[in-house]
């Protein structure tokens, strides 16, 4: 299949391209080749543990959980716990208005 000569934001194949190629100056190109080898795995071949922490931890909107050397006190100045509260009132009265709506289908 040929391509025609003028090329548009969609087309994959220059997006693949252009993707593919290395630039001179690239900051993240460093940063990408020193950490390709990084993740569970390591250079050796051998699986590493990944430590995390294993208790109770209060939830938050971002489901992160703490690091493996928390010591389980809650710093937060109580805004995730008002914010959780105030999303979970409010699935309760859409639940009660859906429920009153349909109670004498």
């Amino acid at each position: 299949m040929q391509k025609p000569l003028a090329r548009y934001a969609d087309d994959q194949d220059l997006e693949n391209l252009l993707k593919s190629k290395i630039r001179d100056g690239d900051p993240m190109l460093e940063y990408i080749t020193k950490n390709k080898g990084s993740g569970e795995d390591s250079p050796d071949g051998v699986r590493h543990e990944v430590r995390e922490f294993r208790g109770f931890c209060p939830p938050n909107r971002f489901g992160i959980r703490p690091g493996f050397a928390w010591d389980g006190v809650d710093r937060s100045n109580g805004y995730e716990q008002k914010w959780l509260l105030q999303l979970n009132s409010q699935k309760a009265v859409e639940d009660e208005a859906y429920k009153w709506s349909i109670s004498d289908m």
